[in-house]
């Protein structure tokens, strides 16, 4: 993996003395501490003096020897691409750096680089063991093509780095909202406009959460001192902004356009940052553009992957589940989004029944603004449309349609679903090995985090990513998250199901359960995780898709 400013040491070579005085021992150096004034006086005239020469030389090529070494140390690119030998492979990375995420202890002491700094998932499983040959389809990873980390940032960009993470007049704040993915997707963002407008950026302030009543803090969430250290080449963070730059009255900027571009943000604000040194943002959730100049889109995955680290606490509980469920063997994780406010807010049906149904409808009828999407669809048209969620029977019968063991342990992420464990109950009948993280945590684990969602947003999200399958069952900002970060450190299996071309079939009795199958793995077959460009469709997200400006081949 490559390094940072913060490892440039790595570029000079330190000798051990023990090489010294091995040398010593060797002839014709070993004349030095041998000779004695009662051998030849001959030799004792000359081997001094040879031995001098000797040294001489060697000491003055070996000085040029370094500086040629360090000289090209220096010049090559500090962030070429990983993967050059079978110790960098994603495997081995997976099993050392998850070992070595899940121990406690502080960043303080340690030198944070970017093979260091990236929170990999644990090793994805081979296909051994009695599977059939549809089972073992089904856990086979797709093929990565090679594609590894590659963050080769210009010498342009290093070289402004110089003044810009040196910074001390100019700040900006940013209060990021929403749920633990959506604020991730606001502070990479705010980490990239503090790059743009060339400003010291204030650790982020995470707003309280009315919806689920969190009131977690940034450092609640991620580890502060590794986020300030990963980024320390690139912007310079602080805690908290200096008294200097308080005022009494601030103006906060909300109102910002969708897809704005750094040219925009710098003729916007560049002039006020001048003038006050502080800049407040607040709602920037899908406001930057996703058509960044590459160093940029560089900068959004080394913050998205490497520098978000989730705090030491909450990072080992997630880990510890993570490893209850990899131990007994290859598993799959489920997204299936059947909460409330999902219901609510895709105008779909439940599919629990009328007395369900009715109660998402007042709720949705008394907040109108609550429904996104088209407001002229009917709810099957939603459906077919592929706006809704599958619901459990609907997973259950696409699973078995991939060809997924029923013997699988499957794990659900997400939060409460709407019905409880009668909204369940079809994905049980089905697949019996259904695990939760509640079902997981082992006396009272989760207790101190029962009114943090965003926590347990965290445990799901360590627990999804070293899952051999991942299934989305209806987009978001977890699904998009786990995306990109499952195909930055390896390109694990990711299925996003073809809900408008797979739902007529569901729908059709006359379509036997062969058929059926044999349609199911012909709709997903291309995509399962494999590298996508992000240039294959316009203003997709680089933390989604990290080919080819993140990810480059072996």
């Amino acid at each position: 993996m490559a390094r940072t400013r913060n490892s440039k040491s790595s570029s000079f070579i330190s000798l051990n003395p023990s090489f010294f005085i091995h040398l010593f021992s060797l002839p014709p150096f070993n004349s030095l501490h041998n000779y004695s004034p009662r051998k030849n006086s001959r030799i004792a005239q000359t081997s001094p003096f040879l031995s001098f020469c000797f040294i001489s030389l060697l000491i003055t090529l070996t000085f040029f020897a370094i500086l040629l070494i360090t000289f090209t140390t220096f010049f090559q690119n500090p962030l070429s691409c990983t993967g050059t030998s079978s110790s960098s492979s994603p495997l081995f990375l997976a099993s050392v750096f998850a070992a070595a995420s899940s121990r406690s202890g502080s960043v303080q002491d340690e030198q944070i680089t970017l093979s260091t700094g990236a929170m990999v998932p644990l090793p994805a499983h081979g296909v051994v063991g009695n599977f059939s040959e549809e089972e073992e389809e089904f856990w086979k990873q797709p093929d990565n093509q090679g594609y590894m980390p590659c963050l080769d940032f210009s010498l342009k960009y290093r070289k402004a780095s110089a003044k810009i993470s040196k910074e001390k007049r100019k700040f900006l704040v940013v209060v990021a909202s929403g749920g633990l993915n959506q604020q991730r997707n606001q502070i990479v963002d705010a980490v990239v406009i503090a790059r743009i407008l060339e400003a010291t950026l204030v650790v982020p302030v995470l707003q309280v959460n009315h919806i689920w009543g969190d009131d977690s803090e940034f450092s609640d969430i991620f580890d502060v001192e590794h986020f300030k250290k990963t980024l320390i080449a690139d912007v310079r963070i602080v805690a908290s902004l200096p008294s200097t730059h308080f005022v009494s009255k601030q103006t906060i900027n909300r109102d910002l356009p969708f897809h704005v571009s750094p040219l925009w943000l710098r003729a916007r604000f560049l002039k006020q940052l001048n003038q006050e040194g502080l800049l407040i943002l607040k709602g920037l959730d899908s406001k930057l553009s996703k058509n960044l100049p590459p160093d940029l889109q560089k900068l959004k995955c080394k913050v998205a992957f490497h520098a978000l680290r989730f705090a030491t606490p909450i990072r080992e509980l997630g880990y510890q589940i993570a490893r209850r469920m990899w131990i007994e063997g290859p598993y799959v994780t489920i997204h299936l989004r059947l909460e409330k406010d999902v219901w609510i807010r895709t105008g779909c049906l439940t599919g629990l029944g009328r007395q369900y149904d009715s109660i998402i409808s007042r709720e949705r009828d008394s907040h109108p603004e609550y429904l996104t999407g088209k407001l002229n669809m009917t709810h099957a048209q939603r459906r077919l449309a592929g706006m809704c969620p599958l619901n459990a029977s609907e997973m259950a019968r696409f699973l078995k349609g991939l060809g997924a063991p029923i013997s699988a342990r499957i794990y659900v992420a997400g939060g409460e679903p709407f019905g409880g464990t009668q909204a369940m109950q079809p994905l049980k009948n089905e697949f019996p090995n259904l695990l939760t993280k509640h079902t997981l945590a082992r006396n009272g684990e989760l207790t101190p985090y029962l009114e943090k969602s965003s926590t347990l947003a965290v445990i799901d999200y360590i627990v999804s990513l070293s899952s051999d399958v991942f299934i989305n069952s209806h987009g978001g900002n977890m699904g998009r998250a786990l995306e990109g970060h499952r195909a930055y450190v390896g390109h694990r299996k990711y299925i996003k199901p073809n809900k408008r071309m797979m739902l007529p079939f569901f729908e059709d009795s006359s379509v036997s359960e062969q058929e059926f199958k044999r349609i199911m793995k012909k709709l997903h077959r291309k995509s399962q995780g494999q590298p996508e460009s992000r240039a294959k469709k316009i203003d997709r997200d680089v933390i989604a898709y990290p080919v080819p400006e993140c990810m480059c081949k072996q």
